[in-house]
This record gives structure tokens, sequence and C-alpha cells, in this order.
């Protein structure tokens, strides 16, 4: 957190397909050297896809179940206190919860070499929509260390 000034937050842009903040976010997290246009094609693509085999009408469905699902609602920050190092568990803001989470499901897409980067969004949408998948699996970590770690709570500022 920075100590100088306060932040400015952005109006949030909306993509122009579906008319989504959210896949907006996911857009620019997956973009890469400002490939905008690239990382549009990949998102809509890996959308596309997720939906492919299931009868929802809305296709922002199965992205906003996966985002929900990946969401930490706690985490640990390192504070330091008397020389000791303490993980000290934290609850997380909603627009925080959301930005880890998205940035997990593309971070476990890349990491799925060999296939393309559209088919592994959407194989990690659709892992993190039936609540199983590598983001899930990270939140779930994330909650044990802060469920290991909450007797120093009382260390929160």
């Amino acid at each position: 957190m920075s100590r100088r000034r306060r932040v400015r937050h952005k109006v949030e842009s909306k993509d122009p397909r579906y008319d989504s903040a959210l896949v907006s976010k996911l857009v620019n997290t997956v973009m890469g050297g400002g490939k905008k246009s690239l990382a549009e094609r990949i998102v809509y693509a890996a959308i596309e896809r997720a939906n492919d085999g299931s009868d929802n009408v809305d296709p922002l469905e199965i992205l906003t179940r996966a985002v929900e699902n990946a969401k930490p609602r706690v985490e640990v920050k390192a504070r330091r206190v008397g020389g000791a190092t303490y993980q000290v568990p934290l609850e997380v803001a909603t627009n925080r919860q959301e930005s880890l989470a998205m940035r997990w499901l593309v971070s476990f897409a890349r990491n799925r070499r060999g296939t393309p980067m559209h088919v592994a969004l959407a194989n990690e949408i659709r892992d993190a929509a039936g609540n199983s998948g590598s983001a899930v699996r990270r939140r779930d970590e994330m909650h044990k260390t802060a469920q290991a770690n909450r007797a120093f709570a009382h260390f929160r500022w």
C-alpha cells in the first residue's frame, strides 16, 4: 500500500460483445504487450468453448461462476512485530478477490503447455466453475494458510 497519495480508481469499461465489465477485466488480464485485439479473440473463444456442451442460455454464467469459485475470502500478509515476522490473516477486499481469481485462472491456463491459450483458458474456466481445478486449489491453500495462522489475527492493523 502506497504511503504517498490516494488511489484514483478508473471507471470500469465494458467489453463490446457481452457488455460486461468482468469480461473486460479478463481481457486486460490476458493481454500482454498491449495486444488487446489478440486478448479479446482469446477470451471470446475461451468463453464460447467453455459454454459448449452446456445448456446455459447466458454464455457469461460459467465465467461468473468460475470467478466466484476462485475468489479467496481471506489471505495472509507478512507483519513484522518485535523482530519476528508473522503471517497475519486478513479479509480480502472485493476488487482484489476478483483480480486474484482472474489472475490465477489466466496464469494456470498459461502454464498448461502444449495447448492453445483459448483452449487452456476454457478448460480452466470450466474446471473452476465445477469447483475444481488449479485456481480453486490455490484459493483453498490460501484459506488453509490463513486458518493455520489465525492465532496471529490480533496483529491486524
